[in-house]
């Protein structure tokens, strides 16, 4: 056992001197990796372009083994989420090969140790944490979007009505806007000035986001264009219907929140709010358990 545990520190201690010859040497990068590893450079925390740096080159062989069509649901993904801290697919790759094999050293020393519960959550990190952020990014990205939306289409329909046009209405809100949604919108504008067609440019705004506010919006808006219908009145209707599927979900969600938390109640404050009680009555009867018990 000692001499299992000494090689697994062996190891790890080669590991660790090799990754900082790694990092001191300079070798150089291909061009693409080397512009994936800058990008977003000012966002990502100092901790997130060390592991970066560390594991930029086994990024090509990660994606290797991942393959194309994997690659491209992990590019979509990552353009769902918005990529948090400048993250990329090269990235992304870094970081799975950095944190699976800090993964499974950690599982090969809990089991040397007899801790297999622990060799466990150690292989669930190196799977998973490479991923954990843009599952969040996803979640988090859709929710200010779903929020944001209403809101701006009102004030889009009221400089709409002023008598901007569309175009220009949207560059006007877009700019007084932050997040994810004015980023989505600077972006849809910009593909319009190279001479995309606006139909397209918003289709591509509902590729790149997975949100059913924004697929209302953009149908809508495409259905209004067709019919020729006001273009002002179309942005209050498609508000007006945001809200109120907005508010159906609220209470879907509240209809859902009520059995778990009864569920909740039942199991855990009711037993323990009667033990409390118990355990004052018995304390504070100044009953003598030894004479009950007969010692």
């Amino acid at each position: 056992m000692a001499l299992l545990l000494g090689l697994v520190m062996g190891v790890a201690v080669f590991g660790v001197v090799a990754a900082i010859r790694m990092m001191r040497s300079g070798t150089p990068l291909p061009a693409d990796l080397a512009l994936a590893l800058e990008i977003g450079s000012t966002r990502v925390s100092a901790g997130g372009s060390a592991v970066d740096r560390l594991g930029m080159r086994f990024a090509p062989l990660v994606l290797r083994l991942m393959g194309r069509a994997a690659v491209d649901r992990k590019r979509r993904q990552i353009d769902l989420a918005g990529h948090p801290g400048g993250l990329t697919v090269d990235r992304y790759a870094a970081r799975r090969a950095v944190y699976g094999v800090f993964g499974l050293w950690t599982a090969l020393f809990f089991v040397i140790a007899d801790f297999p519960l622990f060799a466990l959550f150690g292989l669930a990190f190196g799977a998973f944490a490479a991923d954990a952020t843009i599952w969040q990014g996803v979640r988090e990205r859709r929710e200010v979007i779903d929020r944001t939306l209403p809101d701006f289409l009102d004030v889009l329909a009221v400089v709409v009505s002023a008598g901007l046009s569309f175009r220009q209405a949207l560059d006007r809100v877009s700019a007084r806007y932050q997040g994810p949604w004015a980023d989505e919108i600077q972006i849809t504008l910009r593909q319009m000035d190279m001479g995309v067609s606006r139909r397209e440019a918003f289709d591509a705004l509902r590729r790149r986001n997975d949100s059913e506010p924004v697929n209302q919006f953009v149908t809508a808006l495409q259905q209004g264009e067709e019919l020729g219908a006001p273009i002002a009145d179309t942005l209050v209707q498609i508000a007006h219907d945001m809200r109120r599927t907005d508010a159906q979900n609220a209470r879907r969600r509240a209809a859902r929140a009520i059995p778990k938390a009864t569920l909740a109640t039942l199991v855990f404050m009711v037993p323990a709010t009667m033990i409390i009680i118990v355990t004052g009555m018995i304390l504070g009867s100044g009953t003598d358990f030894g004479e009950v018990l007969g010692r």
